[in-house]
């Protein structure tokens, strides 16, 4: 049978739905365990969130995990993250990216390493290393892994260290407007829920907005530490984009930006926020949710968000709303000289 350690893990689980003639009928059900309690679990399947009675499961284990995404799956969604979070100064290496944005945020301020730089692989850092100085600024490069394996090794032996890891996680947007199932009369499972992992419920509306307003912008601020001119650019010069907010007696509780890029396939999620006094009221599920529906209505089929794995409250919210880990990426520093 399953237990706690298989939250966040692949499964298959056999049930019974009905007896016929005397025999059980059996339905299967694949996909990531979200939730494990005495009496019930759920599982995020490709065609949405499924909760399945204990008392019904016949048979259930972990199975291995998919298989890794193709080299060109993952350029296309690096490539849809760079556009949903566009850097003001911008350059080339043959097909590598440079990224300058006055060190607002990592993924603004590195180089990407996908494609072909048009060079050898140690003259294609040293020529990272000329850009960044000659912006003034320490460079930074992030491998997306498995794919720039080649790049991280190069740049461990000359010594360059490493940010926290990040996750890229993906979801269809058929999974993220499934309704959540009702819950039963279940009891809670064991050990403390996640630290961040809110709950759904009725509550203020979300308000979708074309620019930010100046509250949405104080509370980036603050998460960021700071908002320069080129922070604004970054936020807002996306063709297609929508900044979430959640107001209650006077006071904003939540936020969130939403954008369309990739060709309009990809919907991409960053800054969703609740104030401390407003967590675990279902806020974060419900900004999510919203911003999914407008990136449905644009044509958008996938969502994907960018997480430090080390952010466990973060991570156990967006598993719970069905998302699953794409690929990862390092961001690397160069040393200081």
């Amino acid at each position: 049978m399953l237990r706690q350690q298989d939250v966040g893990h692949r499964i298959v689980v056999r049930r019974i739905v009905g007896i016929r003639e005397g025999r059980p009928l059996f339905s299967d059900a694949l996909g990531e365990l979200v939730e494990l309690s005495e009496t019930h679990l759920t599982i995020a399947t490709a065609q949405g969130r499924v909760r399945v009675p204990v008392a019904e499961v016949h048979r259930a284990k972990r199975v291995p995990p998919t298989r890794r995404p193709t080299a060109s799956a993952v350029v296309e969604l690096e490539l849809a993250a760079d556009e949903a979070w566009p850097a003001p100064v911008r350059g080339r290496l043959g097909d590598w990216l440079l990224r300058s944005a006055d060190g607002w945020t990592g993924r603004a301020n590195s180089a990407l390493p996908v494609g072909d730089p048009d060079r050898p692989l140690p003259a294609a850092v040293d020529a990272i290393e000329r850009w960044y100085a000659g912006h003034g600024q320490p460079a930074m490069v992030n491998t997306p892994l498995p794919l720039a394996v080649p790049v991280g090794a190069e740049l461990d032996a000359r010594g360059w260290t490493a940010r926290p890891l990040t996750l890229v996680q993906t979801v269809p947007l058929t999974t993220l407007l499934t309704p959540e199932p009702l819950p039963g009369p279940a009891s809670p499972g064991p050990g403390p829920a996640p630290q961040d992992a809110d709950r759904e419920g009725d509550g203020p509306p979300v308000a979708l907005d074309v620019v930010p307003s100046e509250e949405w912008l104080a509370v980036a601020a603050g998460r960021k530490g700071g908002l320069p001119d080129s922070a604004r650019h970054i936020l807002t010069a996306v063709a297609r984009v929508r900044f979430a907010q959640v107001y209650a007696d006077g006071g904003l509780l939540a936020t969130g930006r939403g954008t369309v890029t990739g060709q309009g396939r990809w919907l991409g999620l960053s800054l969703i926020e609740v104030t401390p006094s407003a967590r675990r009221q279902g806020l974060a599920a419900r900004v999510v949710r919203a911003l999914a529906a407008w990136g449905a209505a644009e044509g958008a089929t996938h969502a994907f968000l960018q997480v430090e794995q080390r952010n466990t409250g973060a991570v156990a919210l967006y598993r719970k709303l069905g998302f699953t880990t794409h690929h990862t990426y390092l961001t690397r520093v160069a040393p200081l000289t």
